[in-house]
């Protein structure tokens, strides 16, 4: 099968269940999508069973797409900045404390506690499993996916400051989680000794170098769209920043996602105030909500097929519907504790119920399956990639159908510092 066999057989398979989805399921798209994705992926299976199909062939034709190069040096970039760019930045530095933490050490002290329960939950189960590769897991779960996210949010009125908190933290932890996860991998395969120094080194590379970059190549951007009034050239620098920015984080190796995510909050701010016109701000809305949905219906898609090649085994499902709980409990303990710390100095920074949207609100998605399927060969490896398929669908489809209802009974009150009654969220004004 040729690139765009593959790509033409997705974009149909999309348009085919997005259409299903709003006309008879009208579920949230993210969840919609992945549901028929699912149902019709068991559906081959079954029929492949049957003889009625060749099961291999189907599979053959999923695997051709390299879900991890698809994701995490694809679509992740595209879908980054088109969030990004609906982020208030002035409502993003109200909350800049609860963020920094949650996306920081929130994801750090999630990693340590998912990978410890994981490690003693497959000894319990009888499964000898090293503890580096738990870890492993434990940092491949660990960032709440923001594409996934930034979807349920989209229909959810949930007050400003709290959308803020979540869509903020959802946008970097992800850069944060996947630089945690390359370091322990680099420990795990050898390459580097896991010494207190290199890890910093690594960090500091890789995070506060992808922040630089984005706030350097946005306003570089910036300025370039302030010279002229040309929407189409404005609209081609915007795809220029994303892609070309994108790949030179990689080469430079620096942190990717965190590269775009910064650039995208500058021209979402700055240049949308600044340097375009009323026209060039509609057109730039209209085609990065476009994007948004055609990769956003594509990348669950590809989630619902990943089915196909996943080897299943009766361990891998227990580690995985154990995993469920230790996921949740993880997430609960590193959003509870920050925000608790943060009550003791101000009352007025979270209301009531906010320790439990946020753990329920804390989807995992598609890079969460692109870094399992990123990892290294080994006895250990289909097991953690099916024990984090079992994951993801459970937070997309479970958390994702629930999430509005959970927002809605506890009747969260704004926040008076940060929220204002009549202004619209400006992720729903986006869309």
């Amino acid at each position: 099968m040729t690139f765009f066999q593959a790509l033409a057989a997705i974009i149909v398979v999309a348009a085919v269940a997005s259409y299903i989805n709003s006309r008879y399921l009208r579920w949230p798209p993210t969840v919609g999508l992945l549901v028929i994705s699912l149902i019709g992926s068991l559906v081959v299976i079954g029929l492949g069973e049957l003889e009625v199909i060749s099961l291999t062939d189907a599979a053959n034709v999923v695997e051709a797409i390299n879900f991890e190069e698809v994701v995490l040096n694809g679509m992740l970039a595209f879908l980054l900045f088109a969030g990004a760019l609906h982020v208030d930045l002035e409502r993003l530095r109200r909350q800049k404390v609860p963020i920094t933490i949650m996306a920081t050490a929130g994801v750090a002290g999630a990693t340590f506690i998912t990978g410890t329960l994981f490690w003693l939950g497959a000894d319990l189960i009888g499964f000898d499993l090293p503890y580096p590769w738990a870890l492993l897991f434990g940092a491949l779960i660990a960032p709440t996916d923001p594409i996934a996210v930034l979807g349920i949010l989209k229909g959810v009125k949930a007050p400003k400051s709290l959308e803020t908190k979540i869509a903020g933290e959802s946008l970097f932890n992800d850069g944060i989680a996947v630089v945690v996860f390359l370091t322990i991998l680099e420990t795990v395969d050898g390459s580097k000794d896991p010494t207190f120094g290199n890890i910093s080194l690594f960090l500091l590379e890789e995070a506060v170098g992808g922040a630089v970059l984005g706030l350097v190549l946005g306003f570089v951007t910036y300025y370039l769209m302030k010279s002229l009034d040309d929407y189409a050239t404005e609209l081609l620098l915007t795809l220029a920043l994303v892609t070309g920015g994108y790949a030179l984080a990689l080469v430079i190796h620096v942190s990717g996602p965190i590269t775009v995510v910064v650039a995208g909050i500058v021209i979402g701010n700055h240049a949308r105030d600044m340097a375009m016109s009323r026209l060039t701000r509609e057109h730039l809305d209209s085609f990065w909500e476009l994007i948004d949905s055609v990769l956003n219906a594509a990348l669950f898609i590809l989630i619902g097929l990943e089915v196909l090649v996943i080897s299943v085994t009766s361990a891998a499902v227990r580690l995985g519907l154990l995993a469920i709980p230790i996921m949740l409990f993880a997430r609960w303990v590193s959003v509870a504790i920050p925000v608790s710390l943060i009550r003791l100095s101000s009352s007025r920074v979270f209301s009531e119920g906010v320790i439990r949207i946020m753990t329920w609100g804390g989807l995992r998605g598609g890079i969460s399956i692109a870094l399992a399927l990123s990892l290294p060969q080994s006895e250990f490896r289909d097991v953690l990639i099916t024990a984090t398929y079992i994951v993801v669908v459970f937070s997309i489809v479970v958390q994702g159908l629930t999430f509005g209802r959970l927002v809605r009974s506890l009747h969260v009150p704004p926040d008076p510092e940060t929220d204002d009654q009549h202004e619209p969220s400006p992720i729903a004004e986006a869309h």
